[in-house]
């Protein structure tokens, strides 16, 4: 029996058809509303919030691996008790009901976030600055300052380490910025979106990206078909610009890539005219600092250990653009 925490979100929504198609029994935890996502039928699903210590502890009964993919992802300043309440809090939880079932192993999503790196209060980053490698070894520094998702990834993983000090038999995988065709109101597929929608602008700066299905496939075998414990991997399939990604996924959509770059001074100006704005009116800020000046940032992320140790390898970074465009736009043509 398999558990899955976060079954609504682009990964969860991959992983549990997955497990499913290997034939495995699959319990799942929603809220409100059970996932309208493929093999939805045959899991047994429970509805209860992540942070139900009562409820874990029940529902772990007879389960022999957690894939624990719930997370909040966001950038806003409003939402930074919410980021420690389901990223941090709802970890915690999680590896306490872990620990009180022995034998059980555990597979926590993370994030490359989590790794540290420049701290947030950077406004310039030259373009001829030697870009930052990041890997697994990457410490955090705790002097510097970070944007507060990055905190809350940062301190779920200190609850793993806490579990696996404890006993528990526990990885953790770090992608990067995950890439499928989901809800393109939510998360990482608003770029396919925005390119969808013809926007003129686009910040300069890189993306680091991973396939879905990559992610899926990675998480299956270090956790199913592999018994190491105590390890973090980092899951990135490539870098590419901004632009060059936009650019390539309005071509699939047969849009106009927008062309018109935002100097750096002007996304700066932009982020502190929507604090202003969010502060007045409590609507959420288009822009934040951290979105602001992340892209601006020279870092990779190398993803060599993992493919060590899954014998896999990514897909080309073209060929996940194609696949979400053609998906994304099947499902709004058909709507």
């Amino acid at each position: 029996m398999i558990f899955v925490t976060g079954g609504s979100g682009l990964v969860g929504s991959f992983l549990i058809p997955a497990l499913v198609a290997r034939g495995l029994a699959v319990r799942a935890l929603y809220r409100e509303q059970i996932p309208a996502i493929e093999a939805a039928a045959a899991v047994e699903w429970v509805e209860g919030d992540v942070r139900d210590s009562a409820l874990l502890k029940t529902v772990l009964e007879g389960v022999s691996h957690v894939f624990h993919c719930a997370g909040l992802v966001s950038y806003a300043p409003q939402d930074e008790e919410a980021l420690l309440q389901v990223n941090v809090e709802g970890t915690a939880a999680v590896v306490d009901a872990c620990l009180e079932r022995p034998g059980l192993r555990l597979c926590q999503v993370s994030s490359v976030a989590a790794l540290g790196g420049a701290s947030m209060e950077t406004e310039e980053a030259p373009p001829s600055a030697t870009p930052q490698v990041l890997d697994e070894q990457s410490k955090w520094d705790l002097g510097a300052a970070h944007g507060a998702y990055a905190t809350s990834k940062y301190l779920a993983e200190l609850e793993v380490w806490r579990g696996i000090s404890e006993g528990l038999s526990a990885i953790m995988v770090n992608p990067s910025v995950i890439l499928g065709p989901a809800d393109w109101t939510r998360s990482s597929t608003r770029l396919f979106r925005y390119a969808w929608e013809q926007h003129y602008f686009y910040t300069p700066g890189s993306l680091n990206v991973v396939d879905v299905r990559d992610v899926v496939d990675m998480m299956l075998h270090l956790t199913l078909d592999s018994h190491a414990s105590g390890e973090r991997y980092v899951l990135n399939g490539g870098t590419l610009p901004l632009q060059e990604f936009l650019s390539q996924a309005a071509a699939c959509f047969g849009k106009k890539p927008p062309t018109i770059a935002v100097p750096d001074w002007a996304a700066e100006t932009i982020w502190r005219l929507e604090h202003i704005r969010a502060i007045l009116t409590g609507a959420r800020p288009l822009i934040t600092k951290d979105t602001a000046r992340a892209g601006r940032r020279r870092t990779t992320y190398r993803a060599d250990k993992v493919k060590r140790a899954t014998g896999k390898s990514f897909r080309p970074l073209q060929e996940t653009i194609e696949w979400c465009c053609s998906e994304l736009a099947s499902n709004e043509l058909a709507k």
